[in-house]
């Protein structure tokens, strides 16, 4: 896999080691186990896979190459590159603008763009109608293109599905970028509805067995859905693919669930005839972060620590993982731990930032020698360099800790 350049302060001196180190150790990515990096009274327990992904690393390459070429004109975002205020506050100081919010709504009004205008497409993509019509501006939205090449992925396979005459479900949260881009390429060529989870693929089952009345799909997808579309024969040949960054385990786990509904409906006999296989739609990267963070649940750890920008899908995915087992807190960055008693963090369910006090144990090492054991990762959008500055700022809080730098020395040799 190609290596990417990206500016330095995104690379890390400390956690970026470990990364490498195992990285050679284990160039197959075979071995899931975690990383223990033991400081004493404090260890730290990294996953195996957390941090920029392919994709982020060519987004993050491309928007800084558009800077470097185009110093005289004028650069803009379409939305935020990644879902990550570090790298996006990054780029917004060295000139750039947003056009939209991440939702779609127009920042500024596109009369303000002009035809020599650089336009940089985020890695989730955009749809094709914003495709048109910076073109009836004059410009190439192609040209700074940073769509992640696994969206593009999920493009093509439903590009096929529409040739074969399937109908895509698409797993996705409707309102996030990269889903409004997928149903707008799908629609180009297929009828596609939208489902959120597992329950409302459950309802979906259940209208195209015939349990519940076809009027049930308007009530639930009318919004969600192509133009025109009937449930009595649209339903018919489906096919699933996913938004990228959704819960893989969940991705496959609704298209098992419609695969049976389909083998109930038309029997196995004939169901290559209504339902296609498409688990080669699911990313790599979501796939190994979220892999890597099964694993954490095996150690035993006091909490949990998950770094990423609050909008993030797929660092969200990993705090719901991981608190299934542990104290967990979703944070932007350290500034968030404001002392060795109190932590802000963001709910990501309530979409609401709380305030939690104690939330760092304080073991007497020296008596009993009971270390702080803390999971630190991150999610797909989040630089390493962040990881950094969270685990020297709780080292910050606790005494006779050993020097971070000689143990990753240490260890990597």
């Amino acid at each position: 896999m190609r290596s990417f350049t990206i500016p330095t302060h995104y690379r890390s001196d400390l956690i970026g080691r470990l990364k490498a180190f195992r990285k050679a150790q284990d160039p197959k990515k075979k071995d899931l186990s975690p990383t223990v990096l033991d400081l004493g009274p404090v260890r730290f327990v990294f996953a195996r896979h957390f941090g920029f992904c392919y994709g982020v690393e060519n987004a993050i390459e491309i928007s800084y190459k558009a800077l470097e070429e185009n110093l005289a004109r004028r650069i803009f975002l379409l939305s935020q590159m990644i879902h990550n205020p570090a790298v996006n506050d990054d780029l917004t100081s060295r000139g750039m603008r947003f056009i939209q919010d991440t939702h779609g709504q127009m920042l500024m009004d596109w009369s303000e763009l002009k035809a020599d205008d650089i336009v940089i497409i985020p890695a989730f993509g955009t749809t094709l109608e914003t495709e048109a019509k910076l073109k009836t501006l004059g410009i190439d939205p192609l040209k700074y293109n940073t769509t992640c090449p696994f969206v593009e992925k999920v493009w093509n396979r439903g590009a096929q599905l529409g040739t074969q005459d399937y109908t895509v479900v698409i797993h996705g949260k409707a309102a996030h970028e990269e889903t409004r881009a997928t149903f707008s390429h799908t629609a180009k060529g297929a009828p596609a509805v939208i489902v959120k989870d597992m329950a409302e693929a459950q309802e979906l089952g259940r209208i195209i067995l015939g349990e519940v009345p076809l009027e049930r799909f308007a009530q639930l997808f009318d919004k969600r859905c192509t133009p025109d579309f009937d449930p009595a024969k649209n339903l018919q040949r489906i096919g699933v693919v996913n938004q990228t960054t959704m819960l893989a385990t969940e991705t496959q786990a609704i298209a098992d669930h419609l695969k049976q509904v389909m083998a109930k409906k038309y029997g196995d006999d004939d169901l290559k005839q209504h339902f296609a296989d498409t688990r080669d739609t699911l990313c790599y990267a979501t796939n190994d972060n979220q892999d890597a963070t099964n694993e954490l649940l095996k150690a035993e750890a006091d909490l949990a620590l998950v770094v990423g920008g609050y909008n993030s899908s797929n660092t969200s995915h990993l705090v719901e993982l991981l608190e299934h087992k542990f104290p967990t807190y979703f944070i932007k960055d350290e500034t968030e731990i404001l002392s060795a008693a109190t932590i802000q963090h963001f709910n990501y369910p309530a979409h609401k930032l709380e305030t939690t006090n104690d939330w760092l144990p304080s073991f007497d090492f020296a008596q009993d020698g009971r270390p702080i054991t803390i999971i630190l990762t991150s999610g797909a959008s989040c630089p390493d360099t962040l990881l950094d500055r969270v685990m020297l700022k709780v080292l910050g809080f606790v005494e006779g800790v050993k020097d971070p730098v000689e143990v990753v020395e240490a260890l990597v040799q």
